[in-house]
């Protein structure tokens, strides 16, 4: 029975590596098979390695608040501003973003492979208020046409941004009924109608309440939809609206409804931003730190997995077999994930290596401390991993939590840099677990059922 339970596992092992191995090689993987296992299929159709900044290149931007002289930020307003502008950013389906806070009135943000940052840059820079609002009984009907800019009473009645191109109400002031915090969803879509790119969107339970009021106890009247002080359309309410649904219609392109439903979706920048200086960043030092990078990792794995095999011998070539796996699982959790891997994430990758490997070691050492209390080769591996089972568990658990605390730091910091390190440190510490305990266990009961009459002639097959 306990045969047949290994034979499984060591085929399904080896059913696992070939998985692994042909989804990690660099080729066009079938469509089908792309969106049945990427978990995110609108922002990656293809199976490829995420690369940061510092390997691919990208542009870097400093913003800084734009705000009338003489009026200062408010608390918390420059802080507030940078996580929206991350959301948007995150949104866009970029990687590894670098978005953090330079001094009262500064932000910088770092995007690596970006395809058109004058989109990124519209997408990040604009404040993005929405707001529902009321017109006034007396405004005319032509002045509620999209384009026109107004005056709202949201916040206090605020001076009419500078819009040369657009009609101006300078008088008349527009009562805001709701605004884009009160949404909890937004996202494009086509109208079912028209089939013209709209904006739909869900309110929140008790803004859907409000809205459902506002519409039951204007029935017949504009409702007009407002970005950023300028009109997008004002239609008709036909009937009450309890459900708080509904959408956004302006004359979209699809990429510019896609575009303002990121901006809903991550909220309004608290002040208005403008760039102050923009920088193209090309790859090349990325190239030749990553070549250095690779050629270093495969010498360094060599090494190890050669010591393996020359000490531990047939228990060296378990771990051998199974450390190519966990190389194999991780590439391929990168890619799923995916986990944008950056100089400092392969760094943690290298480590989670050794770590790897150390796990063996712990296993075999005590495996061969049991065959010298004259254990029988099957009892000596059992008790070598249950025994070595605490060391390992402790060791894996403490990196961990310093994995824990790391991503917590950088996530607080925005240090990107040590969220990657973080973040493939503690991919690679989740898997060893599977690797070092059942993948090794596998592969040395299967070499000791196999080879086990060669290993009581010759000890020296274990290292003995």
């Amino acid at each position: 029975m306990e045969r047949q339970r290994t034979i499984v596992r060591f085929v399904l092992i080896l059913i696992l590596a070939a998985i692994a191995a042909y989804l990690v090689i660099p080729t066009q993987h079938p469509d089908w098979l792309t969106n049945l296992i990427v978990w995110q299929p609108e922002d990656m159709r293809d199976l490829e390695f995420r690369q940061g900044l510092d390997l691919q290149g990208g542009s870097k931007l400093l913003l800084v608040a734009d705000l009338p002289e003489g009026q200062d930020i408010e608390v918390g307003a420059i802080d507030m501003a940078r996580q929206t502008v991350e959301r948007r950013v995150n949104a866009l389906g970029l990687t590894e973003p670098v978005v953090q806070v330079q001094g009262d009135e500064h932000i910088i943000v770092e995007i690596p492979g970006i395809e058109d940052p004058e989109r990124a840059v519209e997408t990040i820079q604009e404040t993005a208020l929405l707001e529902f609002v009321n017109p006034p009984a007396e405004a005319p009907q032509e002045i509620l046409s999209p384009g026109t800019t107004i005056r709202t009473d949201f916040g206090g009645v605020e001076p009419i941004p500078a819009r040369p191109d657009a009609p101006i109400t300078e008088t008349l002031i527009f009562e805001t009924i709701l605004t884009g915090a009160d949404l909890q969803k937004a996202y494009p879509m086509r109208d079912s109608r028209t089939s013209q790119p709209v904006v739909a969107f869900e309110l929140q339970s008790d803004a859907a309440d409000t809205f459902a009021e506002f519409t039951g106890a204007h029935v017949g009247q504009p409702l007009c939809i407002v970005l950023d002080k300028q009109l997008l359309s004002c239609p008709r309410i036909d009937s009450r609206i309890p459900s708080g649904e509904g959408i956004i219609q302006g004359g979209f392109t699809a990429e510019a409804a896609r575009q303002l439903a990121i901006q809903l979706q991550a909220g309004a920048l608290p002040i208005p931003l403008e760039i102050e200086s923009y920088q193209a960043i090309g790859p090349q030092l990325g190239e030749i730190s990553v070549q250095q990078s690779i050629r270093a990792g495969v010498v360094g794995l060599s090494i190890v997995l050669l010591f393996m095999l020359v000490y531990y011998r047939l228990n060296g070539l378990a771990a051998d077999l199974a450390l190519g796996l966990y190389v194999l699982l991780n590439m391929l959790a990168y890619k799923l994930i995916p986990v944008t891997l950056t100089l400092p994430g392969i760094a943690g990758f290298l480590l989670s290596v050794g770590m790897a490997v150390d796990a063996n070691i712990l296993v075999f050492e005590r495996m061969k401390e049991e065959l010298r209390h004259g254990r029988s080769l099957r009892r000596a591996a059992e008790a070598g991993f249950s025994r070595a089972w605490t060391s390992v568990r402790d060791s894996n658990l403490a990196t961990l939590l310093t994995c824990f605390i790391l991503y917590s730091f950088g996530n607080a910091f925005a240090a990107s840099l040590v969220k990657g390190f973080a973040a493939t440190l503690a991919l690679g510490t989740i898997i060893n677990l599977f690797t070092a305990i059942f993948v090794t266990r596998t592969f040395v009961r299967a070499g000791l059922m196999w080879f086990s009459d060669n290993i009581k002639k010759h000890p020296w097959m274990l290292g003995l």
